[in-house]
């Protein structure tokens, strides 16, 4: 069978495009597409432009001569023309050098000019994506030249404004009004107009399928043991070939095996009615699974195996060309089958939702004294960042666009404060305000706490989780839109590693993620452990199981070896998947006003 993992931990697990509730699918996911040589998947937004009271550079060159009649002398006439804008649209780098992402087309004679070209872009959840836009009034001369081809030195500059994008996706509406201004911010020149950006995600449907899969009395085909079954659905293309478009996980040694929800999207499908072919095979390790048997139905033929309670027989194929195959005892039920719309994580935040940033800093002794340039808590005079202050600052300028009063929680924990040490303390040294005032107060506290907190140990999560996901869950009660993300540096071994794993089983019931890094040369495994990048979810002391992933571990070593720069772009890629993840597990809906709901849906949607 072609198109598997042949590892046990990844072939085990379901593969779709969009991972179903459990967030071990995630995993699979990025396993498989990444295998694959695809790159980290972004949502595409096109952008729509639009201006109001732009400055009419064409004054001078609208001074005609005409001839009036029975007049033999040309007599000066102001002409009624206007400017004729363009919009180019650049993306920021972050060495500050501009890269063009496209140009509207020319609105000829006006001052308040509605374009109706869209600039398509990437948009990355985990990265800060500056936008600049220069409006440019074009010369009528040039008009017969495509828009790609105009140089803009003979063009009129009449404005610029710059942005965010996720200022843009968070906004009511997904539109900004942005001011105008001279170029680099130059504000000499008042009144330049306004520029409004609109954003909306390009998606072909929205529509999708949930469905689960059962199976009962299937063959054997194991010697010692039962078969490992597994589905493999796959849609029957125009020159009758097939293409896979999902599998389910495997269930180990069960004939009558129940699989988790998968969800098909229309674009997998493409019509109810288009057939599909349904494979069941037995798990190998080695990568050559054992069909047991497969069957033909569209959409429409599992909705009514659901409808009517009653499975499908699967068939053996004949090892002749033309034989008819061997129908098996084994059948393939529906439990559950359901038509949905998929909401993403631009539409939640664009209605109103926020994340929420929480911050821990690691004040144990190993870090090294806060004076000796060889600590990791050593402020260089310079100003350059120590790992601490990177993290901060990375991951705090991606989240505060999304957290609309920008006041953060922000903890400090092993240190010494009041004369004993501390497990969680405010870092702000307040005995009751916990909450700085934006990513530079967290930078502020920060550098103050090194001043008056002694450093000690040892190193435990378990009481700052708690706090969070005390905060998260009194935030149910008030029928907030909001989801809490934490953010945990340290440098050090846990030593409450099962403390850590029983609270981070009672936070993934909360609207709560954790984002860990580890910082300096210490031995990191139990953080990997924590990740749960391995398929297996966190259990706590009791047997209970995590209801989800919910953390994400990056050592700060392995991104600057690597050549990453960015701590942000490594911690926060799962965290859209695990924002939605929590929504749709609870059928919470982007025009929900109750984030506290409980009713579970199948699946989770990315």
């Amino acid at each position: 069978m072609g198109g598997c993992f042949s590892d046990v931990r990844g072939g085990k697990q379901a593969v779709t495009p969009i991972p179903t509730s459990n967030a071990t699918v995630n995993d699979a996911v990025d396993h498989f597409f990444l295998a694959r040589g695809f790159q980290q998947l972004f949502t595409p937004l096109e952008l729509s432009l639009s201006a109001s009271r732009l400055r009419d550079r064409d004054i001078l060159s609208k001074v005609l001569f005409a001839f009036f009649p029975f007049s033999c002398y040309p007599v000066l006439k102001m002409a009624s023309l206007l400017s004729d804008p363009m919009v180019v649209v650049y993306s920021k780098k972050r060495d500050g050098t501009l890269e063009e992402l496209g140009r509207t087309e020319v609105i000829m004679n006006s001052l308040d000019p509605t374009w109706i070209k869209k600039i398509t872009v990437a948009y990355h959840f985990e990265i800060v994506q500056p936008l600049i836009f220069h409006v440019y009034d074009v010369d009528t001369k040039y008009y017969n030249l495509p828009v790609e081809m105009l140089k803009l030195n003979d063009a009129e500059f009449l404005g610029e404004g710059s942005c965010v994008l996720s200022e843009i996706v968070t906004k009511q509406g997904q539109s900004l009004t942005l001011g105008l201004h001279n170029r680099n911010g130059n504000r000499g020149l008042k009144n330049l107009g306004k520029l409004t950006v609109h954003a909306e995600e390009t998606v072909a449907s929205r529509n999708a399928i949930e469905v689960k899969f059962r199976c009962s009395r299937l063959e054997n085909k194991d010697l010692f043991s039962k078969s490992d079954p597994f589905l493999r659905i796959s849609r029957i293309v125009e020159n009758g070939g097939s293409v896979p478009i999902c599998k389910t996980e495997v269930v180990d040694n069960n004939l009558n095996p129940i699989w988790r929800p998968l969800c098909l999207t229309m674009q997998q499908f493409v019509s109810k009615d288009n057939p599909l072919i349904i494979e069941c095979f037995d798990f190998n390790s080695s990568g050559n699974h054992v069909l047991i048997g497969n069957l033909q139905k569209s959409v429409a033929d599992l909705e009514k195996l659901h409808e009517k309670k009653t499975g499908a027989n699967f068939i053996l194929p004949s090892s002749a060309r033309h034989g008819h195959g061997k129908v098996l005892k084994g059948q393939l039920f529906v439990d559950h089958f359901s038509e949905k719309q998929l909401y993403s994580f631009i539409d939640y935040v664009s209605s109103g939702f926020e994340l929420n940033f929480m911050v821990a800093v690691d004040f144990t002794a190993s870090n090294g004294h806060p004076r000796d340039p060889d600590s990791l808590h050593y402020i260089d005079p310079s100003g350059r960042f120590n790992a601490y202050q990177q993290a901060i600052m990375e991951v705090g300028e991606v989240i505060q666009f999304y957290d609309s009063d920008r006041h953060f929680p922000a903890w400090g924990f092993g240190g010494v404060t009041n004369g004993a040490v501390s497990h969680c303390f405010n870092l702000n040294g307040s005995a009751s305000g916990l909450e700085v005032e934006g990513v530079q107060g967290i930078m502020a506290a920060y550098a103050s706490a090194l001043n008056h907190v002694g450093l000690a140990g040892p190193t435990l999560f378990g009481p700052v989780i708690n706090n969070a996901a005390e905060i998260a869950g009194q935030s149910l009660s008030c029928n907030s839109r909001k989801y809490f993300v934490l953010l945990i540096i340290t440098d050090g071994v846990l030593t409450d590693l099962q403390e850590t794993k029983d609270a981070l089983v009672r936070a993934s019931d909360f609207p709560l993620s954790i984002l860990i890094v580890g910082v300096g040369g210490a031995d990191f495994k139990q953080m990997e452990i924590l990740d749960a990048d391995n398929g297996c979810r966190l259990e706590c002391s009791t047997g209970r199981v995590a209801t989800r992933d919910i953390v994400q571990f990056v050592p700060m070593r392995e991104l600057l070896a690597g050549g990453q720069t960015s701590v942000a772009q490594a911690l926060l890629e799962e965290l859209p998947g695990q924002f939605l993840t929590y929504m749709r597990n609870r059928d919470i809906t982007p025009g929900a006003g109750n984030i506290a709901q409980t009713s579970a849906s199948y699946a989770s949607i990315y």
